[in-house]
């Protein structure tokens, strides 16, 4: 790093580093250093932006064989002679040093065709952190949390819990200071909202503000987290992570049964399981010791994904594919890391290697799954129908296996081959196609029916027999898949008897194994499994939930931190590694990560914790200054206010009318859709036949969502295809479009028209009513003038043009009261729509 203008640089930068080291923070001024300037929080992100493209973990791309991404390579030698990048405590011996403050352009660092520079403030960053001794320390989030003392605090009446203190602080520290507490009536609308996935009813709002009595606040809590309600509202971002859906996807799309799954969710949510026992009963209930039911239901989680049975798929394409998504899934939810990338090659940033990826695999490639198969309950399987029908099933799968059993003794004749081969290694298979060798890879009873058809088609004329007994046997696999298509089976895991060879594939692909063979094991950067611990999924499963694994606490914390004020304290939610953002208040997210795993990973006293704090109780009011000075709220010197979810304004719209079918669990339902929509998405091969009665009106949960076209109703919404863990919120036309013109809403607001002209006498008590069933407060003086005065528009409208009318209150199933003039019921109509359709109504306060 040296050149022959180094001595005279020497003399330069000796006078500009009394001035760089110096720089103390200053009110208003432009350099704000910490006094301890920490390698994770101010060194690394400089270094990560900055040096890491020419200097950091790509040996093809690196420069001057320096790596400044490492310990060892930020202060070892480098060739050659000259003194190290880095020398702790020395400056004049950092070479480091007098790259970045070098005003000659052949030697600054970084160089300028780069365009990359950096500010004055960062050069002072580095060039302290050196002189304070360059701690160097692993990823911040590699590093096991623990529990800081709170900080202290100006305003000791302001917390009201161990969240304030770090956010106090902060907030002093930044000279700013927090909201006032909100209104009752929007404190309340936005805990219900959050914490039951529903608005509040008018009794609910008229009891909470009538009660001024000590704790009142803290029973409604309490009271939300005991509702059924509650484990609804909470699922819906489970099944996004879980990449639930109610068929299999891509070309066909068959039906899957996995609503069971789903419930199984929202139980064990209601009822409070701790977080480290969901964990392991959804990645190993099977091999839990004498297993319940419930417990091998729960591992639906891992077959959740999608499932390639198109015609002339490899199995075993399928079958790895799916193994990497389970993979990648488990690395995205427990871990927050991006390993995806190390499918193909070491990972760029994060130190997860290729070999450890493939180690992970081969926890999640011992199930039993062939990767065959063309509809929605591909087993393992487990069946939870009624006595008569497993029966039946039974029934018909043992004259399935005896057909396979006559053809398997066939097939060894045909195509002999030697112990522990299938027909495809037979040398009488070589002149084969090559969909007629993969079906012969396959014992004859794993076979599809239409790798049946193949292989009859192909020996029809030559093995006239063979094609006769591949014909019953077809015929066999039709009779069990058309049971198996009526009973409710579930797809599950399950473990091998006889372990599957997992070995690295080279660049990720799954028939070009490479000659490195791999066993289950963990990433060394992470702690190691217990010296005892099984080679299975469930000791992967309590490895995750183990008190000092750094990231499964904490990536959990963040989600549930996103929820309820809309953005994580890690930003980055599905990447906490290097690459990832770092956290807003990391004291804050560390001390709730340890409280969470000392609390018996309790996950209602977590969100309690949440909703009870002074931060969560702000106004969400946001001042000029305070948006120029922070737009995303990451200072939380207000409270949270966002768009709510798309399946959330259609539940609360569904509430607020009264239409609300109040019922918990069982098959998907098919409410209201636009015609033709799954024809088109089908080849008109599959169509959309909609329910009637009360299951219209089910919460969205229990709409049946078909994997290659989601529900359209939903906007911004995962699409279910892979596990997605961040929040998505766009703006579009298309989403008024939905909530003005979809059947549910126009139907919605005539019910919420016809609840209000029924409760109340005159327009002003009616407009009221109606306001605060939408947003849960009293409309203004202003407002409620408005509001009377587009009423009587309406009503002018309607009265000129009956039809419209008319047209207006047949929208939807449910049977109108035909008691109420249709005049005014459709001008109430129209209001009560525009009212659900308020920046107001469709945003959490």
């Amino acid at each position: 790093m040296q050149s022959p203008r180094f001595a005279s640089l020497c003399l330069l930068s000796g006078l500009v580093l009394g001035v760089l080291v110096s720089c103390e923070p200053a009110p208003g001024g432009a350099l704000r250093l910490p006094d301890q300037v920490d390698y994770n929080f101010h060194v690394k992100p400089i270094l990560s932006d900055r040096c890491y493209a020419c200097h950091g973990p790509d040996a093809e791309a690196r420069q001057a064989d320096l790596r400044l991404d490492t310990e060892d390579g930020a202060f070892r030698t480098p060739l050659g002679s000259g003194d190290p990048a880095i020398v702790p405590g020395s400056l004049r011996k950092s070479a480091l040093y007098y790259r970045i403050t070098s005003d000659d352009p052949d030697f600054r660092m970084p160089p300028p065709e780069s365009k990359l520079a950096l500010s004055t403030r960062e050069i002072a960053l580095i060039n302290r952190w050196i002189d304070q001794g360059a701690a160097w320390k692993p990823h911040w989030a590699f590093i096991a949390p623990a529990r800081p003392p709170l900080p202290s605090v100006d305003n000791p009446d302001w917390p009201r819990n161990a969240i304030d203190h770090f956010i106090l602080a902060r907030l002093h520290q930044e000279g700013l200071s927090p909201s006032p507490e909100a209104s009752r009536e929007t404190l309340l609308r936005r805990v219900t909202l959050d914490l039951t996935g529903l608005p509040p009813t008018l009794d609910e709002l008229d009891a909470f503000v009538a009660d001024t009595s000590p704790g009142a606040y803290e029973r409604v809590v309490d009271r939300l987290l005991a509702s059924p309600r509650y484990g609804e509202r909470w699922s819906w971002d489970w099944l996004d992570a879980a990449r639930y859906a109610d068929t299999n996807g891509y070309q066909g799309d068959p039906v899957r049964t996995m609503w069971p799954w789903r419930d199984w969710v929202v139980r064990a949510i209601n009822a409070n399981m701790p977080y480290d026992r969901f964990t392991v009963e959804q990645l190993a209930g099977d091999l839990l010791p004498e297993a319940s039911l419930d417990q091998i239901l729960a591992t639906g989680f891992n077959r959740n994904h999608m499932y390639n049975g198109e015609g002339g798929r490899i199995p075993e394409e399928t079958r790895v594919e799916n193994v990497f998504d389970r993979v990648e899934t488990v690395g995205t939810v427990w871990m927050g890391l991006t390993v995806t990338c190390s499918r193909c090659h070491d990972h760029k940033y994060d130190p997860i290697t290729q070999r450890e990826y493939y180690q992970l695999f081969d926890y999640f490639n011992q199930t039993s799954e062939e990767g065959s198969g063309f509809n929605g309950k591909v087993e393992p399987v487990i069946d939870l129908s009624p006595p008569e029908k497993r029966a039946r099933m039974a029934t018909l799968q043992a004259a399935v296996d005896d057909a396979a059993s006559a053809v398997e003794t066939v097939e060894l004749a045909l195509f002999p081959r030697g112990e522990g081969e299938t027909a495809a290694d037979s040398p009488n298979a070589g002149g084969l196609l090559g969909e007629n060798v993969d079906a012969l890879r396959l014992h004859p009873s794993k076979r599809s029916g239409y790798y049946l058809g193949l292989l009859n088609k192909a020996f029809a004329a030559t093995e006239p027999g063979y094609a006769r007994l591949l014909t019953a046997l077809n015929e066999a696999v039709r009779n069990r898949d058309r049971q198996a298509a009526q009973n409710t089976r579930v797809m599950v895991m399950d473990q091998r008897e006889t372990p599957r060879e997992t070995f690295v594939l080279t660049r990720g692909i799954y028939n070009k194994p490479a000659a490195e063979k791999v066993a289950m094991d963990v990433p060394a950067f992470l702690p190691s499994l217990p010296a005892a611990a099984p080679s299975n999924r469930l000791a992967l499963a309590r490895w995750l939930v183990s008190p000092d694994h750094p990231l499964t606490a904490r990536v959990t914390v963040n989600r549930f931190w996103q929820a309820f004020f809309g953005t994580g304290l890690v930003k980055t939610v599905e990447d906490f590694g290097v690459q990832g953002a770092l956290p807003s208040h990391p004291g804050l997210l560390d001390w709730l990560a340890v409280d969470f795993v000392e609390s018996g990973w309790n996950v209602k006293a977590l969100h309690r914790q949440i909703v009870m704090s002074a931060t969560y109780r702000q106004a969400s009011k946001v001042t000029p200054a305070l948006l120029e000075r922070d737009p995303d709220n990451r200072l939380l010197a207000r409270g949270p206010r966002h768009r709510l979810a798309a399946w959330m304004i259609r539940d609360q719209a569904l509430a607020a009318s009264g239409l609300m079918v109040d019922s918990i669990g069982g098959p998907s339902v098919f409410p209201y859709q636009p015609e033709g929509i799954w024809s088109e998405a089908t080849f008109g091969k599959t169509i959309y036949r909609q329910d009637r009665g009360e299951a219209l009106h089910r919460r969205t949960l229990y709409t049946f969502w078909r994997r290659i076209v989601g529900p359209p109703m939903l906007f911004d919404n995962a699409t279910r295809q892979t596990c997605t863990v961040n929040a998505n919120r766009t703006n579009t036309p298309l989403h008024a479009l939905t909530t003005l013109n979809d059947v549910t809403y126009v139907e919605a607001a005539r019910f919420m028209a016809e609840r209000v002209m029924t409760a109340a006498a005159t327009d002003a008590a009616r407009v009221e009513t109606a306001f605060r069933l939408a947003t849960a407060r009293q409309p203004s003086a202003d407002e409620h003038a408005i509001l009377l005065g587009r009423l009587a528009t309406l009503r002018h409208q309607y009265a000129a043009d009956p039809e419209a009318a008319r047209q207006l209150l047949a929208a939807g199933d449910a049977p109108r009261n035909e008691q109420l003039d249709a005049v005014e019921h459709a001008a109430f109509t129209g209001l009560c729509s525009l009212i659900l359709n308020l920046d107001e109504t469709i945003t959490k306060q």
